[in-house]
């Protein structure tokens, strides 16, 4: 069975940084792509980052280019995503995918 458990939300300052974990379990995590979507307060589901097998390719939305740095371990069998440069539009419930697998997420609120 398929489980991707996200870790490191929280209360994060508007300029600040949070740093997200999800842990794989359940399929040979070096072999598959993985992602992060997130879903805002009373709005739909929107992706965020992409990463390849090997971590050569990185995607991004055009909300978060620049700001946020999505990596993987594939040792640790975890994907990370690094958020910087918050902003309050950041907020909202954060969920890594594998295809179209979501995990549980993790709760991010930018505010001061």
């Amino acid at each position: 069975e398929v489980q991707l458990q996200a870790s490191g939300g929280g209360l994060g300052q508007p300029g600040g940084s949070l740093r997200l974990s999800c842990s794989a379990s359940g399929f040979t995590f070096r072999n598959f792509a993985m992602g992060w979507v997130r879903q805002a307060p009373g709005k739909e589901r929107e992706f965020v980052a992409g990463i390849s097998w090997n971590g050569a390719r990185r995607y991004y939305s055009d909300s978060v280019s620049g700001r946020f740095t999505i990596s993987r371990d594939n040792a640790k069998n975890t994907l990370y995503l690094q958020m910087n440069s918050l902003k309050s539009e950041d907020t909202g419930v954060y969920y890594c995918t594998k295809g179209q697998t979501r995990g549980q997420g993790t709760l991010v609120t930018v505010s001061s």
